[in-house]
């Protein structure tokens, strides 16, 4: 039987979470299900949106997962609450925006214990650009280290709320949700009735099946979409007949329309999941729209990284696999690469560190691969001599240095939150990196908000884990790509035996090249195994050497069979050995393991 509601729209409530990493996101959402009975209670688990193991295992939400309860107020009327869930890391705040500008409302959760960290502060004033209703919520009460008091100072700073409009909830123990309810269905303005307007939905997220092809979830903002129409979308010409609508209620249940101000998906049977692009509107044949929803724009990948399979004879096994992957995530790109240390693998593009780290991680363990990673990238935009722009996104595609006008690189604005005590190590930080200072706010009287802009090649190795480090845990990093700047950027390529080895070059600044030369050779002296002639290790920028280091030979005792005897014997068997080391140091290759081409993201950490 369809769980389908003929309700008018004033009784709909379309509204999000949001909250930063480890927050009670999840845990929130769980005891609103349990609260409105949306599923039995044997059917329950903990972070029942959350799917997959790794947003299980790290607490984190990787995907949007949409679904519709049914609420009957203290009026005693019936409401549907369409709760929109969203990603919580930075790498996907372009789907957070596009879930914000799906609802009317949204509840801004803080833990307690925590207070205001950098995602709650970018994904509030997302919400206050989406013009969403904001209600704060204290999360996590009932904990010992709760500073309710202070968090409620930090929130009152940020959003310019009254302390009594801030809500004190407890999801472990499922106190105070009753408040959140009242909040939800009183201040969350109904979504508009434009049931007779031409039609446009708006894609927030999509997902793949198997045997019904890419199924777009949709937020329907003016008229109605039925079983039977021909859909249109905006960002390319395809036309596909609907066959199915219906609502989430964890799993997907048909039903006779999508209206005005309703959450949904639609099945068209739409094999090319690029044909679903997160911020596109769709419109129908029948009554079609002539003006896209706005904030629509294309994602592109900003972290480039290799992936190849350890075993050669796997390489077929990563396509596959990385189709696979494609399918449920549009916004990761690969194209086959070949380098000469490690063979025949693919070249990838990722949202961010994050999304680079989660689809590594499902590929070995969903596909039982095990993959070799070169050290990640940023896209820069190179000047020719000729006038030409293009695009490089791994060190093999730099031009020649003097066919170079101009290397521009991504800045990132960078927001970090952090306990007072560690401002002067976190600013040193940032200056190490090239940061350039912005401006700082206390949000209380010992948190503070730092503003910096900074090159997101020098925060994609090791910036996070230091900030982590510097403040014992408590810092906290958000960040947006801003623009292009011109830099000083060369690529700074590593010889083996006078044979430069792809995998480990790197672009990096000119005024820190010898710094990362020198820790790469001498970290690369430690991983490479001695061989029966000396092997010298080179870094170079273009033609110029600027670090050097050696791996000694192994020595054999040719003379151990002299027993006494005249000294020229002795040196006529060095004389040999010396000779014949000379053709071997000729002719020599020198096998590079593994661990030596992952140097490159050890040589900071040290």
């Amino acid at each position: 039987m369809p769980y389908f509601y003929s309700m008018s729209t004033d009784r709909i409530r379309n509204f999000c979470i949001i909250a930063h990493i480890d927050h009670g996101k999840s845990t929130l959402a769980d005891r609103l299900l349990e609260e409105t009975k949306t599923l039995p209670k044997k059917e329950m688990k903990a972070q029942v949106l959350d799917d997959m193991d790794l947003e299980r295992e790290r607490g984190i939400t990787i995907k949007s997962h949409p679904i519709q309860m049914k609420y009957k107020h203290t009026d005693k009327q019936e409401y549907i609450l369409n709760l929109i869930d969203t990603p919580g890391h930075v790498d996907f705040a372009y789907e957070v925006s596009r879930s914000l500008a799906a609802c009317e409302g949204a509840l801004l959760l803080v833990d307690a214990a925590q207070g205001v960290e950098a995602q709650t502060v970018s994904n509030a004033y997302l919400a206050i650009e989406n013009d969403l209703t904001l209600i704060p919520v204290i999360n996590k009460v009932d904990l010992i280290s709760a500073r309710i008091d202070d968090v409620k100072q930090q929130i009152i700073e940020l959003i310019g709320c009254s302390a009594d409009e801030i809500l004190q909830v407890s999801a472990k123990e499922g106190s105070g949700l009753q408040d959140i309810f009242n909040a939800i269905v009183n201040l969350i303005p109904p979504p508009d009735d434009n049931y007779s307007e031409p039609t446009r939905a708006l894609i927030f997220d999509s997902m793949y099946d198997n045997y019904r092809g890419a199924i777009p979830y949709v937020r329907v903002f003016d008229g109605v979409i039925k079983a039977g129409m021909t859909a249109q979308f905006f960002a390319h010409s395809e036309k596909y007949e609907i066959t199915e609508v219906g609502h989430f209620v964890l799993k997907h249940v048909p039903t006779k329309e999508l209206r005005a101000g309703d959450v949904g998906y639609v099945i068209a049977n739409i094999r090319d999941v690029e044909h679903i692009e997160p911020g596109d509107t769709i419109t129908t044949k029948q009554n079609p729209a002539e003006k896209r929803l706005s904030g629509y724009k294309k994602i592109k990948p900003m972290v480039f990284s290799g992936l190849y399979p350890s075993d050669a004879d796997d390489f077929e096994q990563l396509r596959q696999a990385l189709d696979k992957l494609k399918l449920n995530d549009a916004s990761l790109i690969y194209e086959p690469e070949t380098s000469s240390a490690l063979g025949f693998g693919f070249r990838a593009g990722f949202l961010g560190l994050l999304h680079m780290e989660i689809i590594q991680e499902r590929l070995e363990r969903e596909f039982d691969l095990s993959l070799v990673t070169t050290s990640p990238n940023v896209r820069y935009k190179v000047k020719l001599r000729s006038g030409e722009i293009i695009d490089v996104d791994t060190p093999a595609k730099m031009p020649q240095s003097n066919d170079i006008v101009d290397v521009m690189e991504p800045f990132v604005n960078a927001e970090i939150i952090t306990p007072k005590e560690y401002i002067g190590g976190i600013m040193t930080l940032c200056q190490k990196k090239r940061g350039v200072y912005k401006t700082t706010n206390y949000l209380s009287s010992d948190k503070a908000q730092l503003h910096y802009t900074l090159p997101l090649g020098e925060i994609i190795f090791d910036f996070y884990d230091k900030l982590k480090s510097i403040s014992r845990g408590y810092a906290s990093l958000d960040y947006e790509i801003s623009e292009f700047r011109t830099g000083n950027l060369r690529k700074l390529d590593i010889l083996i035996h006078s044979e430069p080895v792809d995998a480990l070059s790197i672009i990096c600044h000119a005024d820190d090249a010898f710094h990362r030369g020198n820790a790469l050779c001498r970290k690369l002296k430690e991983l490479i195994p001695r061989q029966m002639f000396e092997v010298a290790i080179q870094a170079s920028l273009g033609s110029k050497i600027i670090a050097r280091t050696t791996v000694k030979a192994i020595k054999k005792n040719v003379t151990a069979k002299c027993y006494g005897g005249d000294i020229s014997r002795k040196r006529k068997l060095w004389e040999k050995q010396k000779k014949g080391k000379k053709r071997m140091k000729m002719i020599g290759k020198v096998e590079v393991p593994q661990e030596a081409l992952l140097a490159v993201l050890q040589i900071d950490s040290d």
